[in-house]
């Protein structure tokens, strides 16, 4: 079981690889370097602020885009070449081959994210270099120990570990994304369909917990609005609980069980569309 799901994981992956949607990542990489030549006249902490957050908000929605885009046309993509026919008359069962394009997905996500990290890491650290030698010209002369606490200011702002656990999140996020569309694609007659149902879900999730605080934050929201909200709860991703690319931008340390929590709750919700989505799966008529 486990080699076939292998199978179709690689081939997923190089049928990925061959659609070229590595082209997000250019646009990302001109984005970021683009991104450093405009921050001129603020504060070098706002600098460095500004660039993680433009590097960080892109890295969130390309890997969305990929992760939708990508997970909307596997199965459509397979019926349309008759592939899906071919594979599922073997000795393959219908929640092996599911397994397969989720797990091949994922592999494209991690790869498109890490790239996209390294991308981040060395423009930041190109950023950081330029602003310390900048600074060094413009305190020559200065006591050491000025210069040294300058110095130090400005490697403070530049890379540090929090940003990892942004990458992570925004990984898991697209892994959640990914699973949550193919679940879509299993009962969706069209990748058009999948795509826009998708992207309906990615924006209800960021909203509902905004929406859920406005109306029970009303003296007595009614017995209907409490059910409306806990139906919305439960068929959509509160996608906003695992957002703290803000608190990491604003140079908050993010608490290890926080993190973990937050790293669970994806997790809990990549588990349950999996398991949907292969429930749909068996029942479908191809």
């Amino acid at each position: 079981m486990i080699r076939r799901i292998q199978t179709i994981a690689a081939s997923t992956w190089t049928e990925l690889i061959r659609l070229k949607v590595f082209y997000f990542l250019v646009i990302f990489a001109l984005l970021v370097i683009a991104s450093s030549f405009f921050l001129a006249g603020f504060s070098f902490e706002a600098e460095f602020q500004m660039l993680k957050d433009i590097a960080l908000g892109a890295m969130s929605i390309f890997s969305a885009l990929l992760a939708i885009l990508a997970a909307a046309n596997l199965l459509p993509k397979d019926m349309e070449d008759r592939t899906i026919y071919t594979i599922l008359a073997k000795p393959v069962a219908r929640f092996e081959y599911l397994l397969g394009k989720l797990i091949g997905l994922m592999l494209l996500l991690t790869l498109a994210v890490a790239l996209m990290s390294l991308v981040f890491a060395v423009t930041l650290l190109l950023f950081t270099n330029y602003k310390v030698h900048l600074s060094l010209a413009e305190m020559a002369g200065a006591p050491p120990a000025e210069i040294a606490s300058a110095v130090a200011a400005i490697k403070a702002q530049g890379y540090d570990a929090n940003l990892f656990s942004g990458g992570a999140i925004i990984l898991l996020k697209s892994w959640l994304l990914a699973a949550m569309t193919l679940l879509i694609s299993t009962f969706s007659t069209s990748a058009i369909f999948t795509t826009m149902a998708s992207f309906a879900v990615y924006f209800i999730g960021h909203l509902q917990a905004t929406a859920r605080d406005y109306w029970l934050s009303s003296a007595d929201p009614g017995w209907f609005v409490k059910g409306a909200l806990a139906i919305i709860a439960l068929v959509f991703p509160d996608l906003q609980a695992l957002n703290l690319v803000d608190d990491i931008v604003a140079g908050a340390t993010i608490p290890l069980v926080v993190l973990a929590k937050t790293l669970a709750l994806g997790f809990g919700y990549i588990v349950v569309y999996t398991a949907l989505a292969i429930a749909a799966f068996q029942t479908r008529e191809l």
